[in-house]
């Protein structure tokens, strides 16, 4: 029976990599962190090593024996701080490819992001051949992401069979009874909590987290050494998004859009009264890129076939309305009467 680690084993994505794992048959070790709960990974019979991704020894000692990794391990959030998202996803992806190098590993599959490959020009949707310009935004995630996959880039030249997987927006319910949603997942919390006052039109891609997960053993089996395949399904504008889930989830969805100027404006206002809730700037940027993709090169050289997307968004709001039924807004709520009245009147105006 073949080994296999997982870091970030109990993450949103990589709860979903565990179980198709073990499914296949795999003899799987998780490396987790101090503190996080495992009772879902040992409920599968999934050993569990204790390894923080920037502890190099702790990671040599959790790859002992395997043949297989997966680090899908990584700090995702567009506003952490630039040296906290280098140190996770940057030092941490050096350490374990190194390791696993050193180890003899037969495979790895990196997790990296469609954030890596950067937004594509208007009008367009994104392969896994377009240069990178994104460094122009200055996003910290977005840099960290693409650094992370030119150290994978650079191993895979020294011999390490790495193939890398670049998700889009995945969306889903957790794998497990203790598991938690992604980050991705911010916006269908906002929209069914009534936190999004205006939006800013762009457009993203969206994808199931089993789907996600699939491709990352198909990645496994079928993928080539030192490629990258985008796991990516429909794309949509983010009014388009915003309509689905104000219908999925029976809550009016924001009816105000608004140039990328003011919604930073607003953001830094509410910033300043305190409310935290409101989305940052950073986010707000990303948001109003454009991050159509196309999926063609996972579909032909991997055999990965996504299913319908609106099953992943039916699934994030029917887990947010079992889960946080005191904190989303009940079936058939409108949006404040100030907000539709504004928006009544923009849209007369041609706003």
């Amino acid at each position: 029976m073949s080994q296999t680690l997982v870091t970030g084993g109990t993450g949103f994505i990589g709860g979903h990599i565990v179980r198709q794992l073990v499914q296949r048959g795999d003899d799987v070790v998780a490396t987790v962190r101090a503190g996080a709960r495992t009772q879902d990974l040992e409920t599968l019979g999934v050993r569990i090593a204790a390894a923080d991704v920037l502890d190099r020894r702790a990671v040599r000692r959790a790859l002992k024996g395997a043949a297989r990794v997966f680090h899908v391990a990584g700090a995702p959030a567009l506003n952490l701080a630039r040296a906290r998202s280098f140190a996770v996803n940057v030092e941490g992806t050096r350490i374990v490819l190194e390791e696993a190098l050193r180890a003899g590993v037969q495979r790895v599959v990196l997790t990296s992001s469609v954030a890596a490959i950067g937004p594509a020009p208007t009008g367009t949707s994104a392969d896994e051949t377009l240069p990178w310009q994104a460094g122009q935004h200055h996003i910290p995630y977005l840099d960290a992401m693409h650094e992370a996959e030119l150290v994978a880039q650079r191993l895979a030249a020294r011999g390490l069979p790495v193939v890398i997987v670049n998700p889009a927006h995945t969306l889903g319910a957790p794998a497990g009874t203790a598991g938690r949603l992604g980050s991705s997942a911010g916006v269908v919390r906002a929209v069914m909590r009534r936190e999004l006052p205006v939006y800013v039109e762009g457009t993203l891609n969206v994808v199931g987290v089993t789907d996600v997960a699939r491709g990352h053993l198909l990645a496994d089996e079928r993928g080539a050494v030192g490629e990258r395949y985008i796991l990516g399904n429909r794309n949509m504008t983010v009014t388009r998004l915003l309509s689905n889930l104000g219908r999925l989830a029976d809550v009016e969805p924001p009816l105000i859009r608004v140039p990328l100027p003011v919604a930073l404006a607003v953001a830094q206002s509410a910033r300043r009264a305190g409310l935290d809730a409101l989305p940052r700037a950073v986010e707000i940027r990303t948001a109003a890129m454009n991050w159509a993709v196309v999926n063609r090169k996972a579909r032909r050289d991997l055999g990965w076939r996504p299913g319908p997307h609106e099953d992943c968004l039916e699934a994030t709001v029917a887990w947010l309305r079992e889960h946080e039924p005191r904190r989303v807004a009940r079936p058939g709520t409108r949006q404040p009467r100030a907000l539709r009245l504004t928006g009544a009147v923009m849209r007369r105006a041609g706003l």
